[in-house]
């Protein structure tokens, strides 16, 4: 089961984030989906129509950070992902003290799913 929550915003939307298994299998370990819809069933209906069809959100227990929330308002697709924070690499050691997290930007969908192409 993945972990995922959502948080209902004042106009009455929804963002879902979900932690999944990543669909590309060169890809990382698990990523972290946000998904900006009217409501919960459209947010996993939106994952589920671009081939992520074992999706499912029960509880709350990952809700979206509000750092994730505005990343997610602000992109015109409503619907990016980034490397799971928990599989994050650790960097060296930084300005704010030594074992810092690599910070990854966000990306959108279409790089997550995007199959390499066929050699010609």
């Amino acid at each position: 089961m993945a972990a995922g929550g959502f948080s209902k915003l004042p106009n009455g939307t929804v963002v879902v984030a979900l932690n999944l298994p990543s669909p590309a299998a060169a890809g990382p370990g698990s990523v972290r989906v946000l998904v900006h819809a009217g409501n919960r069933a459209r947010a996993l209906t939106r994952l589920r129509n671009l081939g992520l069809r074992a999706v499912y959100l029960r509880g709350n227990a990952a809700p979206p950070s509000p750092d994730e929330i505005t990343a997610v308002l602000h992109h015109p697709d409503g619907l990016i992902w980034r490397t799971a924070p928990d599989s994050a690499a650790p960097a060296g050691p930084g300005p704010s003290g030594p074992g810092d997290l690599v910070v990854e930007l966000w990306h959108p969908i279409r790089a997550l799913l995007r199959r390499p192409a066929a050699p010609a």
